[in-house]
């Protein structure tokens, strides 16, 4: 097989200019190519161009390559990546697919059309590069069905989920003529290259994810009409409660466009033959009418939501009236079974107060919940081989936290089943097997997870690149722990430090683990990771209590936590073996200094990084001003005299506007992460990348030593407080934002000393916490942390 170095796209559309966006963050440099337009536009005739000029005649193309740069959410990781896309037509530059071991079809949902481009790739393509069709559920052996047999061997479906940048899932549908090998090489890319979640399916109607996701939008709205429950009811109940993204029901249904939704419907209707299965996928008659209207969601303004402004100029999110088809208020749900599910404390248990009472909203959850897991059931082997491609496809493409085999499990298998045979329900053979061999759909044994197939339980695939902390814990593998963090053994001589504190926060705990770790690494490890097995990897200090001891005057117990937190961080900074963080999500504030004290970070692409203090109006006091300053000067270039302003005026900007990383690579733009550091695209491999990277460290680690640092003094102090009067003459900054700035000025520039004096680390950590400790005396600051808490957003005041 070919190895994957360069790729062609055919469709400049949305999804295909964002899959060669995705294809340029990950390094890989592709072709994008559209159909040449038919006529100029009047933009076009103004500049005097004509239909036989390439600007013209690649048009479409260079317009899905700029608009990558506008979209949103953000296709790239940065826009440096766009140089990798290169854009042409079908026309002119067709051949160019035989530069490429990818050919990537992207165009229309239409057989026909995709037949004839798949007939010209043919011609084109080069021996042994891979084809696919990019399609949501169009049949792939139908299109592969007059191409000739090197070409059907070579040829698959590729269903990436949109915005591929950010979905995890890739539906991989072979044809019964693919080479075996060939599925094998782009699982592998997918997971290791691209950082998906690849699942293979069979060529049905919209494969796994789309035709059990479909089917649970449609049987939602269909139990929905036989209740007194409004939209915004069902958004609220099947929503995270249930372990479902914010989007719940009807607000994906808006994201995803209702017109796009019932072309997907509309695949199952003209594909199955079953009549009760074609008359669930039939979309009811309101989604049709609001088509007609143009409330088609997102993309027009309103759909089942609409933003209203109303007349004091605040906006507010209405919800549409079924029975009216009139848009009114949001209102709160009323409900015992919802009530109880939220003071329940795993998601099994919320998801069996909600299933398994009385109420309205019980009754009408349990038929959807129901229906869902006996279709799914049904399609085991129609859809997928396993459950767990299933269960993996909802969980990567809809961000379900438990697929249906899983939530089955969850509610108890015996029970639901036996409820559900009482309600006169055929559960397929699959589910009553399970329950006689081993009562549940999974189960683990020696500390590995096995999956119910006929035949009885089977190891799951796993790829080697995935350590899983949870395992690790279960294995007995914990060294310390206490409610904070816990030290967790890798073996190889790595321990981890695993962060858990409620919300990812730093309290006492944490520092408290971090000191023990220091102490663990240097006499029984070789070196030491910095994670968490969280959402995200840290959010910085816990606001609420640092407001708390402010308001109750607590200042010694304040000043020593921030004393901990620096003497933690610079103990770990200089600890004789390696230290690797590895970070994911957010990781801000002093989740951001955590990153700053490792000898290499190695982390998630999807890493959201700031020094976002300012914005409650403290400023970084665990190193993270002190860090900046000296990533700032090791910037500068060594061999040649170089005027340090602009690189230390940079640092004080990313600090001062709280900026935060949009990717682990816009972080290295910003100065937070080195240039060496290294990138994980698939975010489950991220443990084993940093764990590799700490081994290869610790084989010839020579310990750091605390160097000094050239401040700009005075002088620059002077400089950058131009700039700040300038800001808040102008009316950019409040009073208060001025003072933050001042301190924060303070510190960056070395306090009282001459340009180019040379301070220690430990003076530099002082004047950060002298600082800290003002600004949160400070009524204004405090203010805006009591809006951060309540509001979830910074207070300008």
């Amino acid at each position: 097989m070919l190895p994957i170095r360069k790729v062609a796209v055919l469709g400049a559309g949305v999804m295909g200019a964002s899959i060669a966006g995705h294809l340029a963050n990950v390094g890989i440099p592709s072709i994008l190519l559209d159909v040449v337009p038919k006529e100029v536009t009047e933009e076009e005739v103004k500049k005097g161009l004509s239909l036989s000029d390439r600007s013209v005649r690649n048009r479409l193309a260079t317009l899905g390559k700029r608009n990558l740069t506008k979209n949103k959410p953000a296709p790239l990781y940065t826009q440096e990546v766009l140089s990798l896309i290169e854009v042409g037509n079908f026309e002119d530059d067709f051949a160019k697919i035989a530069q490429c071991d990818w050919v990537i079809e992207v165009v229309v949902e239409r057989l026909d059309v995709k037949k004839v481009i798949l007939e010209k790739v043919e011609q084109h393509r080069k021996q042994g590069s891979i084809v696919s069709s990019n399609t949501s559920g169009v049949s792939i052996t139908a299109m592969a069905q007059d191409r000739s047999q090197d070409f059907r061997r070579h040829f698959l479906g590729t269903h990436f989920f949109n915005p591929p940048r950010y979905m995890k899932l890739l539906e991989l549908i072979p044809t019964s003529d693919t080479d075996l090998q060939l599925i094998e090489q782009l699982r592998q890319f997918g997971e290791e290259v691209l950082g998906k979640g690849v699942v293979i399916a069979h060529d049905t109607p919209n494969f796994i994810a789309n035709r059990i996701g479909t089917f649970g939008l449609l049987v939602t709205l269909d139990e929905m009409k036989k209740t007194s429950l409004s939209i915004d009811d069902v958004d609220v109940l099947t929503g995270p409660i249930l372990g479902r993204p914010k989007s719940a029901t009807f607000r994906t249904l808006d994201l995803v466009g209702l017109d796009t939704f019932i072309h997907v419907a509309n695949n199952v209707v003209s594909a199955t033959t079953d009549d009760a299965e074609k008359a669930i996928f039939t979309v009811p008659d309101t989604l049709n009418d609001m088509v007609s209207r143009g409330w088609l969601g997102e993309k027009r303004g309103q759909g089942f939501f609409k933003k209203e402004r109303k007349s004091d100029g605040s906006s507010e999110i209405m919800v549409l009236d079924l029975a009216t088809m009139t848009y009114r208020s949001r209102r709160r749900l009323s409900s015992s079974s919802y009530e109880a599910a939220r003071q329940a404390g795993s998601l099994a248990a919320k998801m069996k107060a909600l299933l398994f009472s009385e109420d309205e909203v019980s009754q009408f959850l349990w038929q959807v919940i129901k229906r869902v897991l006996i279709y799914s059931a049904s399609l085991v082997g129609e859809i997928a081989d396993d459950i767990i491609s299933i269960d993996q496809a909802m969980q990567w493409g809809f961000n379900w936290d438990l697929g249906p085999f899983a939530m089955w499990d969850a509610i108890g298998l015996a029970k639901s089943i036996e409820r559900m045979q009482k309600e006169g329900e055929t559960i397929p053979a699959l589910a009553l097997e399970a329950l006689a061999n081993g009562g549940s759909f999974y189960k683990k044994e020696n500390h590995v997870s096995h999956q119910f197939i006929k035949q009885g339980y089977v190891p799951i695939r796993k790829n080697e690149r995935e350590i899983d902390l949870a395992s690790q814990i279960e294995q007995g593998k914990v060294v310390l722990s206490n409610r904070g963090a816990s030290l967790i053994d890798l073996g190889d001589g790595v321990l981890c430090l695993d962060f858990h504190s409620a919300k990812q926060a730093i309290g006492t705990d944490m520092i408290t683990m971090m000191m023990q770790a220091a102490e663990k690494v240097e006499k029984d490890y070789d070196s030491l990771i910095l994670t968490a097995k969280s959402t995200n990897f840290c959010v910085g200090a816990n606001l609420m209590m640092m407001l708390s001891e402010a308001q109750d005057d607590n200042w010694d117990d304040l000043e020593y936590m921030i004393r901990s937190l620096q003497n933690a961080t610079m103990r770990l900074k200089y600890l004789s073996k390696p230290v690797v963080t590895a970070p994911f999500g957010m990781a801000l504030g002093g989740g951001a200094e955590l990153c700053f004290l490792a000898d290499h970070i190695q982390a998630s692409a999807e890493t959201y990084i700031g020094l976002v203090e300012v914005g409650v109006g403290l400023i970084p006091a665990g190193g993270g001003s002190k860090e900046m300053v000296y990533r700032a000067m090791e910037r500068l270039p060594q061999d040649v005299p170089h005027d340090p302003y602009p690189s230390i005026t940079k640092a004080f900007e990313t600090i001062a506007m709280a900026k935060v990383s949009s990717s682990a690579h816009h972080a290295k733009e910003l100065g937070y992460f080195r240039a060496a550091d290294g990138v994980t695209v698939n975010r489950d491999h991220l443990l084993y990348d940093a764990k590799t990277v700490a081994r290869k460290l610790a084989e010839t680690y020579v310990p750091k030593k605390s160097q000094p640092v050239t401040v700009l003094g005075s002088n620059g102090a002077a400089y950058l407080r131009m700039g700040v009067f300038t800001m808040k003459e102008s009316g950019f900054i409040s009073e208060h934002d001025e003072k933050i700035a001042q301190k924060l000025i303070h510190i960056m520039t070395g306090g009282h000393v001459a340009n180019g004096t040379q301070v220690a680390e430990q003076y530099l950590l002082d004047l950060e916490r002298e600082a800290f400790m003002s600004l949160l005396g400070e009524p204004k600051t405090q203010a805006r942390m009591q809006h951060m808490l309540q509001k979830g957003k910074p207070l300008r005041n």
